[in-house]
């Protein structure tokens, strides 16, 4: 789901009939500088979207034709994500719901008392939140407050991760600066400047998924597609990222979910 940033047009809305189903996708066209490889992207979302990226002047039948011969992939992807969907439920942010947090699980416990100070902090398997006081906008309050501390704890891990990876990753000059920006279909992104940009719900994920995340987005600072020179620095610095990404897309939803 990492991905880099590039300047998006209008999507053009297709689709494709693969057995007994009909599937709809999006192309985007970008336009790649000389020399880049012009490359058909595909990209099936958690939420079942499936986005095409293509050159800016790629004919409509060479389009279809490569989203055809990826159409059982494509299924199969959509499949996937569906199975983990029955198991992503609406938070309602009261005891009892389970948190994640660095790939394990956390038992979320509302404490309220009157003249207490807002917090959360984690102790024995629990995610603890106290609250100061009892009234209608609990759901909300709880909702800010763990979303906060998760911000929080992005910024000090990923922090921590950037400089443990940095070495590995020689063709990055300096620090690059990142910020922290929820995201509904993406792990990280990278400018054109190499300032990389990640999602806090990455946190919940193992450190081991947000090294990959981290890792390819600072490739995207070598190399701003997804080309064959792409892939192979990624596999240099992380030999087993298909693995991880596959443990990390699997749990996309329920990491994404709030």
């Amino acid at each position: 789901m990492a991905s880099v940033s590039s300047n998006e047009h209008t999507k053009e809305k297709y689709s494709f009939v693969y057995g007994d189903e009909a599937v709809s996708y999006h192309v985007i066209r970008k336009a790649f500088p000389g020399g880049k490889a012009r490359k058909i992207a595909i990209r099936v979302h958690p939420d079942g979207e499936i986005i095409v990226t293509a050159p800016d002047d790629a004919g409509y039948s060479d389009i279809h034709e490569a989203v055809m011969k990826r159409a059982k992939w494509i299924l199969d992807a959509i499949v996937e994500f569906r199975s983990h969907q029955k198991y992503v439920q609406t938070r309602h942010y009261v005891s009892g719901e389970m948190q994640f947090y660095l790939g394990r699980r956390y038992v979320l416990k509302v404490i309220e008392e009157k003249g207490a100070a807002a917090s959360v902090k984690m102790n024995r398997g629990k995610l603890l939140v106290s609250l100061p006081r009892f009234d209608s906008k609990k759901t909300s309050l709880v909702k800010g407050l763990v979303n906060d501390w998760y911000k929080y704890r992005a910024e000090c891990i990923f922090q921590e991760r950037l400089q443990y990876l940095l070495p590995q990753a020689t063709w990055v000059k300096g620090i690059p600066g990142f910020r922290i920006l929820p995201m509904q279909k993406q792990w990280g992104s990278c400018s054109a400047r190499g300032a990389l940009m990640l999602n806090p719900h990455l946190i919940k994920a193992p450190k081991e998924c947000i090294d990959y995340v981290i890792l390819h987005e600072l490739c995207h600072i070598a190399e701003h597609n997804h080309s064959e020179r792409f892939w192979r620095l990624l596999t240099q610095v992380m030999p087993h990222w298909k693995e991880v990404k596959s443990r990390l897309d699997s749990m996309a939803e329920l990491y994404l979910n709030e």
